[in-house]
């Protein structure tokens, strides 16, 4: 989402390339392995527009999990404790896994065993009623839905919802929809300076709610892609009550989903149990065949294999939503019998790449040098290899529309292994030989691991390189200062959706730089920024499509913010009393809408 993620795109944000969380693969829906690492024809099955659903496909109970059963605890083994726990703040791909249990928003991803997908209303009877070409949505709100505390939900939350993104205390969400309403870029909280909070709101020609069942947005240009922004985290509902405890709400939410927190320790564990207001009636996505989940963090990949592979006494109940098979484990996970068996694999939306912050590497040619140097197929074994990514030749991933195989400008495919020389020769032109780079990276064994090759890699090629580690769980939050203090640092984008427009906009608009935006290298290039708000006005979707390539590769070739690294890709291993376990081509990993114990 950011992304993620991405962040997944902010797609989407929040995913782990293997040990480290990205801001958003295709799997049969068993979850089975069957020897072979996802490939990009995978990842083309995901580049597809996907469709909106009818009432019909809205309406809940949610098809039954084959062989579900309900009862049990099921145990979670997390690597980072959850930076924010407001859906607003959500953005981060392990927050992402977590706000399918806990939160609903107006629509969702619906998936089907075969990894197909369809939005559909989620609290909203319906996907949306699009008239005046676009320009305007309506949404009502289906019967039987409510709070955790049994309070029901009204149009009145969803234009808090709404709403309370414009306040100033709310950096890290998405702001998709805050944008369409009023501006581009950050102008749009000057429509609202201080959120609903001091009794003002949007005008009703922007966002009016009739009455308590029905939602109208009203945008000044058509904004196809609603339903498709709707399902995010960040638009999760929050009550338009005494609740809502603004920058307090980050550690005590209320629950809409099937599950609540029933206590959460930063650091150390969160446990989730059953919302007896959640009524399955009303939710055409999720389950609730669990009695609740015991998670606990600090649990890096290795930990988490080691247990998971071990298959003894609560590690038989367990999962991890988001840590990856150990790296050095992977040809010991594939070859063990019982552990083959009990694998979720996928190709996941996001590109991992060295970004550049822009205001303080001013210079192109010292960027360039940096992208030449780096040792991409050694960060790619070192994430899994095959099973964890594949070398990235641009920042758009396979998933996303229009993605053209082979795209490889800086020759990544063919210099896998960087090209130092080219790099040197670069430095020396900018005459910066013995710059000093600050280099921060997150403190999880990939990533250190990461950081050493990284490290000796561009000291070959003339950098004077000074490694700063950064704590993981809150990565993002610290890489999304403007002020950051760093020169590099890796970031991982994927769509929030098959749509460039969901990558493109959020990463490289220099509209959007604020703290917490997702333009982690600060571009702001007039003609990157004149193209995006043209091609936003594009309403045929393949020739915006072509025009997000064209520009896409502007910012690769002419601006250069990001050095492509590689493309991700997810291996996750689950205990063997884990039943209904698949991969969700929404969050980007093992799907938590469809678990189950056996016994």
């Amino acid at each position: 989402m950011n992304a993620l993620s991405t962040r997944r795109a902010r797609a989407v944000i929040v995913a782990l390339a293997a040990g480290s969380l990205a801001l958003t693969g295709c799997s049969s829906g068993s979850g089975s392995n069957k020897g072979k690492s996802q490939t990009d024809a995978d990842a083309a099955t995901q580049s597809k527009a996907v469709p909106l659903g009818t009432a019909a496909d809205s309406t809940g109970p949610a098809k039954a999990v084959k062989d579900a059963k309900s009862g049990g605890t099921i145990r979670v083994y997390q690597r980072d404790s959850y930076n924010h726990l407001d859906p607003a703040q959500m953005y981060v791909s392990d927050m992402k896994s977590l706000s399918q249990l806990i939160f609903r928003g107006l629509t969702s991803f619906q998936q089907d065993d075969k990894g197909n997908e369809k939005v559909v209303g989620d609290l909203a009877t319906d996907s949306g009623t699009m008239s005046d070409g676009g320009k305007t949505w309506k949404y009502t709100l289906k019967d039987g839905i409510k709070f955790e505390d049994g309070t029901p939900i009204t149009s009145k939350d969803i234009r808090h919802t709404v709403e309370r993104m414009y306040a100033k205390f709310i950096t890290d969400g998405p702001t998709y929809i805050q944008q369409w309403l009023s501006g581009g870029g950050t102008s749009y909280r000057k429509a609202l300076p201080d959120g609903p909070y001091k009794g003002d709101h949007l005008p009703k020609t922007v966002l009016d709610t009739p009455d308590d069942k029905t939602i109208v947005f009203h945008f000044k240009q058509p904004q196809s892609q609603l339903p498709y922004a709707l399902t995010m985290p960040g638009y999760s509902v929050v009550p338009d009550s005494a609740k809502d405890t603004k920058d307090n709400y980050d550690v005590a939410p209320v629950s809409s989903g099937p599950y609540k927190i029933a206590s959460f320790k930063s650091g150390k564990s969160m446990h989730l149990v059953r919302n007896k207001s959640w009524d399955p009636k009303t939710d055409a996505m999720r389950h609730q065949y669990p009695d609740g989940y015991n998670i606990t963090f600090n649990h890096q990949a290795s930990d988490s294999t080691k247990r998971l592979l071990a298959d003894k006494g609560e590690a038989k109940n367990a999962v991890s939503l988001t840590n990856q098979v150990d790296t050095n484990a992977t040809k010991q996970v594939l070859e063990d019998a019982s552990a083959s068996k009990r694998l979720v694999q996928g190709y996941q939306p996001y590109v991992w790449q060295m970004n550049f912050n822009m205001d303080r590497i001013k210079d192109k040619k010292i960027r360039d040098a940096i992208t030449y140097a780096l040792p991409n197929s050694q960060i790619v074994r070192i994430n899994g290899g095959t099973y964890g990514g594949e070398i990235a030749g641009g920042l758009l991933a396979p998933t996303v529309a229009g993605y053209k195989k082979g795209y490889d400008p800086y020759g990544k495919l063919t210099h896998p292994n960087g090209e130092p020389e080219k790099a040197k020769k670069l430095l020396q032109q900018a005459g910066k030989t013995g710059m000093k780079l600050v280099y921060a990276y997150s403190n999880t064994e990939a990533r250190q691991k990461e950081a050493v090759v990284i490290e000796d890699a561009l000291n070959k090629a003339g950098f004077n390189v000074q490694k700063k580690e950064v704590d993981a769980a809150s990565w993002y939050q610290q890489m999304g200062k403007v002020d950051n203090g760093f020169d590099i640092y890796m970031t991982g984008w994927g769509q929030d959706w098959p749509d460039a427009s969901t990558v493109i906009p959020p990463s490289y608009d220099g509209t959007t730089i604020q703290d917490g935006s997702s333009n982690y290298s600060h571009v702001d290039d007039k003609h990157v920024n004149s193209e995006i708000a043209r091609i936003s006005k594009i309403a045929d979707v393949d020739k915006a499509t072509a025009e997000w390539q064209k520009l896409h590769h502007y910012i690769v070739e002419k601006v250069n913010p990001a050095a492509p690294v590689f493309y991700t890709k997810t291996l996750q291993l689950y205990g063997s009393n884990i039943g209904g376990a698949r991969y969700n081509t929404d969050v980007s990993y093992l799907d938590p809408n469809t678990l189950f114990l056996k016994k």
